[in-house]
Order: structure tokens, then C-alpha cells, then sequence
């Protein structure tokens, strides 16, 4: 079965908006004002590499399907981001132009769970708020990395919205790099008691 990961880039007042800028925002871009070193970009090629699969909200993934396809790097980011398998929520995109790419339409908890079952590896969803805070509601964000930079913004889109209970995570893994950016991976609790046995 496969294993959905959210990753993010957030700041410490848990904004998520427009890191890499190209959205109407008036900090757009956050991110490159802030040096995550040689390691974090280890750590996001690393995790693109190993990824089965992507999952994205439509605005997030409109905005990737207009960036991508004209990306070429030495390392292979782009060239896996481009030929990946691709799943995009919406109710409204009718007919996505990024190769690969398949618009999930029903209830999003039943698409999600069905999808899992397709894959062995990772389904990562990077951005996407709304659909993010639906996954975490429903229980079915096995792994949440987030890559925290050392500023407050202010305002902005924020990661995580209400949630129909309380969500206990562990922190399974934890380093610094670059200028101060926090990188915490976090699952599920429930996740870590089951597999002990203890749940």
C-alpha cells in the first residue's frame, strides 16, 4: 500500500503560501530569502527521487503544470517531476495538459484511500492547504515533513485549519540546516502505537 507525505515548506506563524513565489502574495517567494544549505537541497531531491507519485490541490498543481514542463536540471528534479504519475483534486479542471496527470473528482477521503491502494511507495503532496487540512482530518497523512524557516510573516495561508478531533503526531526525525531551517518529520501517533503492538 502506499503512504501519503505531506511536505512543506512553513514559516514559524505556520504559513505556507507562495514559497517559491508565483502566486499574488505579497511575501511570494519567502523561501529564497532564507539559505537552506547544501543538506536541504539534498533533502528535497532525495524525497522527489523516491516519490511514486504526485498528489496536489488544482491551484498548486496549475501552478507546477505552468512551471514544470519547461524546467531542465543536471540532477534529474525536474525530469522526475515531469514524468511522475500526477493526481489532481478538483471539481473544475475538466482536462489537464501536464502529462501524466489524472483528475480525481469524488469524495476526496474515498479517492485518496483508493489511490493508496494502487501504489507500494511515496504519494507526496507538496502546497495544496485545502486538500492538505482534508487529509489530516480524515486521517490518511502518513508522514508530514516539514521544512520550517526561521521567520514569522504574518499573514498568509496557513497549513493547518480546524480538524473535526485532535490529531496526536510523533516526531520521528529532526535536523537543522542551512540558516536555521528546521527540518521535522512527523507521523501519525495512532500510526506508531499500532505498529508496537499497544494500540
Amino acid at each position: 500500500m502506499g503512504k501519503i507525505v505531506v511536505t512543506e515548506f512553513v514559516s514559524l506563524d505556520g504559513v505556507m503560501e507562495a514559497p517559491g513565489g508565483g502566486e499574488d502574495y505579497k511575501h511570494a517567494g519567502w523561501t529564497f530569502e532564507i539559505d537552506r544549505g547544501d543538506e536541504g537541497d539534498k533533502f528535497k531531491l532525495d524525497e522527489t527521487l523516491a516519490s511514486e507519485a504526485l498528489l496536489l490541490g488544482r491551484v498548486t498543481y496549475e501552478g507546477f503544470a505552468a512551471a514544470w514542463p519547461s524546467v531542465t536540471d543536471e540532477v534529474g528534479f525536474a525530469d522526475k517531476f515531469n514524468s511522475m504519475p500526477k493526481y489532481v483534486v478538483s471539481s473544475t479542471l475538466e482536462d489537464p495538459e501536464w502529462n501524466n496527470s489524472t483528475v480525481l473528482k469524488g469524495d476526496v477521503a474515498t479517492e485518496v484511500a483508493n489511490l493508496k491502494e494502487q501504489y507500494d511507495g511515496d504519494i507526496v503532496v507538496h502546497g495544496s492547504a485545502r486538500l492538505v487540512q482534508t487529509l489530516v482530518d480524515h486521517d490518511l497523512v502518513d508522514e508530514l515533513r516539514l521544512m520550517v524557516f526561521p521567520v514569522v510573516l504574518g499573514s498568509g495561508k496557513r497549513l493547518f485549519g480546524e480538524t473535526s478531533n485532535k490529531k496526536p503526531l510523533r516526531l520521528t526525525d529532526s535536523k537543522m540546516v542551512g540558516g536555521g531551517v528546521a527540518i521535522l518529520i512527523y507521523e501519525p501517533a495512532a500510526k506508531q502505537a499500532k505498529e508496537s503492538g499497544s494500540g
